[in-house]
């Protein structure tokens, strides 16, 4: 029954992982992704629609034209009536902007598709680190995966060998429950590294425009880190940093609003030609060339310049909380890639095969009675956590190097190419 219950659970464990095909470099990921991603045509929709905003800005108003008909009599003083006839008059006119506002428009629309263009290229950014650590976490998980089930089948073995034994008192009962318990932990570690290696793959597909169930299988090795200082990082997150060029541009545009603001104080003219022709005792004609103009007696703007200039004051105090909150994930991020890159070099290739090799003697020695079960437990679970620590520690300088990544426009990890 105890064997029977190991097997299931080492069944599970294993049918946990799905069968992977198509193998894919992480750089052929990243690649698929940039060019398959749906979301991508969300920001390109709206890098169009700023473009078409700036097109709208450009285009001067239409001409309006004005046309007037009706009936005219005419009496003198007493009442009699001197004649009568029909009455009609032209005109059109074209609206002129008040120099220097059709510019500021201009900048304002251009503003616009340079922040859409911006937030494109973070998405991008963003998207390729996310794929990237995806594509991680499914070659570590896979790592620890089949470690688990390494130990798990030394279990499994030892399950045979101690139901072959005659019980001899409470010490084998004690020891097959051992067993057992450890073999019911090992199967809950392997679902949950099966577990992780499904559902980073369906979010890989997602990602790259594929259905979530798409069989993956992803090759590749751990790269390692670029050595990089902090004051470089700091000084390439100040320039490149998506952010801050963010913030920058909605400075820049808030500042063109505010003088855009000013500027429509200053009413826009309206000019055209006229012609009316009137019948009712001799005939009539005028012909000639009128305008129009708004006089800015009540409304002077002084609402629309204090609301521009309280956002820019908003865009400003933006952008000063922005540049600290990147310089402080820069040194948090650096100081987290540069513990863990010390701890990946504690836990070189050497230590884990030496812990390797340690669980498999401590497994020959407890079949031969050298070594009780005590000992054999604690380096199999040892052998587990060394594992587990290494996978950790890369993973955890993985993200590091990816968000500084992002932060800085600089490439940290070796071999990897850029978006």
């Amino acid at each position: 029954m105890k064997k029977k219950i190991l097997e299931v659970l080492l069944g599970f464990a294993i049918a946990g992982v799905p069968s992977l095909q198509a193998a894919k470099s992480i750089d052929d990921l990243v690649r698929e992704a940039l060019e398959k991603n749906p979301e991508l045509n969300f920001y390109r929709a709206e890098i169009a629609a700023a473009k078409g905003g700036l097109k709208t800005v450009r285009t001067p108003r239409n001409p309006e034209f004005n046309a007037e008909a009706g009936y005219k009599n005419t009496r003198d003083n007493s009442g009699n009536g001197s004649g009568e006839g029909g009455t009609f008059a032209l005109s059109a006119n074209q609206t002129f902007e008040y120099p220097g506002r059709i510019a500021l428009r201009k900048a304002i629309a251009k503003g616009d598709i340079e922040l859409a263009e911006l937030h494109f290229e973070q998405f991008r950014t963003t998207l390729a680190a996310r794929v990237r650590t995806l594509a991680h976490t499914v070659l570590i998980a896979q790592e620890k995966s089949a470690a688990v089930h390494e130990v798990a089948n030394r279990f499994q073995t030892l399950t045979d060998v101690l139901a072959q034994r005659e019980p001899a008192g409470v010490t084998p009962l004690l020891e097959t429950r051992i067993v057992n318990g450890n073999a019911l932990t090992l199967g809950r570690q392997a679902r949950e590294a099966a577990l992780a290696v499904k559902t980073a793959i369906a979010e890989l597909n997602q990602l790259c425009g594929q259905a979530a169930t798409t069989a993956l299988q992803v090759s590749g090795d751990h790269f390692g880190f670029n050595p990089t200082s902090l004051d470089t990082l700091l000084n390439a997150a100040r320039t490149n940093s998506f952010d801050l060029r963010i913030r920058e541009a909605e400075l820049a545009q808030q500042g063109a609003k505010v003088a855009l603001s000013k500027n429509e104080r200053y009413p826009a003219v309206a000019v055209g030609p006229y012609y009316s022709q009137e019948s009712a005792t001799d005939k009539e004609q005028r012909v000639g060339i009128g305008f129009s103009v708004p006089l800015p007696l009540w409304d002077r703007k002084v609402g629309d310049i204090e609301t521009s200039k309280a956002r820019e004051q908003q865009a400003q105090a933006s952008l000063l909380a922005t540049e600290r909150e990147v310089e402080r994930r820069v040194a948090q991020s650096a100081a987290i890639l540069q513990a863990k890159r010390e701890e990946i070099d504690k836990w070189q290739d050497e230590t884990v095969a030496k812990f390797r090799e340690t669980a498999e003697l401590a497994d020959r020695n407890y079949r031969s009675g050298a070594v009780p079960i005590s000992i054999y437990v604690e380096t199999q679970k040892q052998y587990l956590e060394v594992i587990g620590a290494v996978h950790d520690s890369k993973k955890d300088a993985l993200q590091a190097a990816l968000e500084l990544e992002i932060l800085t426009g600089l490439t940290l990890s070796k071999g990897e190419q850029q978006p």
